[in-house]
């Protein structure tokens, strides 16, 4: 029997494991390009643009009622030119048009759909429509024939409309300069205060469900305890942090974040898995241990990890993936779930009854009759209730979860997204490289390395520019905004984990590329695309971190600590400049900015800047004792006194300039605005950073 599939389109050219999902659709689909763009104007059509990403579920349920219904795929090929975007491709569309989706309906997500005219402006949309009218929406086929009728019969009011919605957004997404506007710790006040308004006392976390991580939130939290000692803000950190790391959003087997909860206790995820909530929420648990020394913290942090280079780690050449699926089968969830009876099948019965009564394993279930893993109370209170000591019930539970999770292997896993973005890379290099700087394993500095020379290598053009993403031997599209600051971001962290001069001089010189590509140089500001991109109908420089940074606000991340480690007045004033353009929205809303208020924590505060002389092998006490405080506002650089290159070092980090060892011990230099103090071999010195 022949199963080739009856249909093939113009997505089945693509790279994109989204876009290749389609590529057998009924649907005439193009992708983003000019082939489609011209046949738009050319017809006068109008463009259904549809947005969504690999591990979506409600992606695959709109392809599966819609976009392989023979019906709905003619009203769509008859009355429009259709386009499929994969949003981690193109985070610019998906900036722009889903600015458009939230203003017209209130409300945004994935997979979305927009109609816009052949000028591509938007003038209609929405997220998912189901294939008849259900769920209070209206039918896609509804939908369609409405969109096409209106665009028909009433072009003049459809016109009006789509220059209304892009004139918005261009007041929306665009910052108004505030050139005169005073930044102070007034801004950090207001954020603290934002987050303790929406922070939920009894589950953790802010805002009510579905609940996001808050990564970026937490990592500001912690700075404005560092800065003020405000125990009421290391405890919303903490109690969010225990919340998460318990709750069913957690892969209590594997290890690593699922991407959101549904729910506002935490229980049931979204089961998609992503290389950026990983990253983020990696940095807030390594913060929090260095913050707290609590034992949680760096489990959770190694276990994300190791999750991230057992299951999202090209080990041959370095890269990151982007993201496993939340379906499995063609359900959601079902490789993470379980019931009592299979726990019974893998453990002794009296292991296997303590085991579902701590992870809540029930009959009755707790997603759709199977069961989610999850911890409702700590070790210390459940052997109050069992005749063990906690050492023996943690060793019992290390146990099941073991044997778990090698029998879990056997199930089929959800699908693997494995384009290598260098944004995201970016940020699990940071990561990987924080991982080893505070707990110390070689494996987080080695993969950090290996995906930085993957993206030296294959993600670099030959002017020195860099590409956004590569699969199956292909590179390809403009690096943004966000790949060139979340790479340097993670170069420098690099730096500061091996002391390869090469990673800071990489960070330099794409640093000067990001200026010269992304820069406004009338009236500041990063946009979110660059020289050599395509004209879309906004240049946005929004600020703003969605479910990862801004690319601005990383910039200044990484600006602010090169003008102290490079000695460049430039980078600072560049910070600055673009603090102040962004005053408005930082005023209005800091917890909207969280990223970008990290910075302006760093820029307001004195930083330290440690400078270490020493040899290679006095190195590693020095490190521990630094890294077990939590000083988030420092760089470190270190020099080999009896290194081949100490010269050209010294002058190109003038931190380190004719500081010297005393007594050819390991010496530790605290600065700050460039002044000095007594250079000292006590490394309790870092204890009171």
């Amino acid at each position: 029997m022949d199963e080739t599939p009856k249909h093939t389109n113009r997505l089945v050219d693509e790279t994109s494991p989204y876009l290749l999902q389609h590529a057998h659709n009924p649907v005439d689909w193009y992708p983003w390009g000019e082939e489609a763009l011209q046949r738009a104007r050319s017809e006068d059509k109008p463009i259904l643009l549809s947005i969504g990403y690999s591990a979506c579920h409600w992606c695959h349920v709109m392809e599966r009622e819609s976009f392989e219904n023979e019906q709905i795929a003619k009203l769509m090929n008859d009355n429009f030119i259709n386009i499929k975007v994969d949003r981690e491709e193109r985070p610019d569309l998906d900036e722009i048009y889903m600015s458009a989706v939230q203003a017209m309906t209130g409300s945004g997500g994935w997979p979305m759909t927009m109609f816009l005219t052949p000028d591509l402006k938007p003038f209609y949309g929405g997220t998912y429509f189901p294939p008849t009218d259900r769920y209070d929406r209206p039918g896609f086929p509804r939908i369609l024939t409405s969109v096409a009728e209106t665009y028909q019969e009433k072009r003049g009011e459809v016109a009006d409309h789509a220059e209304q919605i892009t004139k918005h957004l261009q007041s929306r997404i665009n910052p108004e300069q505030q050139a005169d506007a005073e930044l102070s710790v007034d801004l950090l006040d207001k954020a603290f205060q934002q987050y303790q308004s929406r922070f939920d006392e009894r589950h953790g976390g802010f805002g009510q469900a579905p609940k996001f991580p808050p990564g970026m939130g937490l990592s500001l939290l912690l700075r404005y305890w560092k800065r003020t000692g405000n125990a009421e803000a290391l405890q919303m950190v903490e109690f969010t942090l225990k919340k998460m790391a318990n709750g069913g959003m957690y892969d209590q087997l594997g290890g690593g974040f699922h991407r959101y909860s549904v729910d506002e206790i935490w229980l049931v995820p979204h089961f998609e898995k992503m290389l950026y909530d990983n990253s983020l929420l990696t940095v807030s648990y390594l913060e929090a241990y260095q913050a707290t020394g609590k034992d949680l913290y760096q489990r959770i942090a190694r276990e994300t990890l190791d999750y991230v280079l057992r299951e999202m780690y090209d080990s041959q050449n370095g890269g990151f993936y982007s993201t496993q699926d939340a379906d499995s089968e063609g359900e959601e969830g079902k490789f993470f779930v379980w019931t009592p009876d299979e726990v019974a099948a893998i453990l002794p019965p009296e292991q296997a009854k303590i085991f579902c009564d701590f992870y809540d394993i029930t009959e009755g279930g707790n997603f759709e009759h199977k069961n989610i893993l999850h911890v409702r109370m700590s070790t210390e209170q459940f052997v109050q209730m069992i005749d063990l000591s906690e050492s023996e019930l943690i060793g019992l539970l290390e146990d099941g979860r073991a044997k778990l999770f090698t029998e879990r292997e056997k199930r089929i896993k959800p699908g693997l997204d494995d384009k290598i973005l260098t944004s995201w890379n970016g940020l699990m290099i940071r990561s990987m490289a924080l991982g080893y700087q505070i707990l110390g394993d070689d494996r987080y500095l080695q993969a950090a390395s290996k995906s930085a020379n993957f993206i030296h290598q294959q993600l670099s053009q030959e002017d020195g520019l860099l590409w956004h993403t590569h699969r199956a031997g292909k590179s390809h599209l403009n690096a943004y905004l966000e790949d060139y600051a979340y790479l340097i971001c993670g170069l420098i962290e690099l730096y500061q984990a091996s002391f390869d001069l090469r990673w800071l001089k990489e960070a330099d010189r794409l640093s000067q590329i990001m200026i010269d590509q992304f820069w406004d140089v009338t009236e500041g500001g990063f946009f979110f695309t660059g020289n050599q991109h395509e004209a879309l109908i906004i240049r946005s420089k929004s600020a703003y971190d969605g479910a990862t940074p801004s690319g601005t606000s990383m910039a200044l991340h990484a600006l602010v600590r090169l003008a102290i480690l490079l000695d460049r007045p430039d980078y600072r004033q560049k910070v600055e400049q673009t603090l102040r353009l962004n005053y408005r929205p930082l005023d209005m809303a800091p917890s909207g900015s969280a990223q970008m208020m990290c910075s302006l924590d760093f820029l307001l505060g004195t930083p330290s800047e440690i400078a270490i002389v020493g040899l290679p092998d006095q190195l590693p006490p020095v490190l521990q004792a630094l890294h077990n405080n939590f000083i988030p506002n420092k760089v470190v650089a270190w020099l080999n006194p009896d290194g081949p290159a100490t010269e050209t070092v010294e002058e190109y980090l003038p931190l380190l300039t004719a500081k010297t060892p005393i007594e050819r011990q390991a010496t530790i230099y605290i600065c700050q605005n460039y002044a000095c103090q007594q250079p000292t071999i006590d490394l309790s010195v870092f204890n009171n950073l």
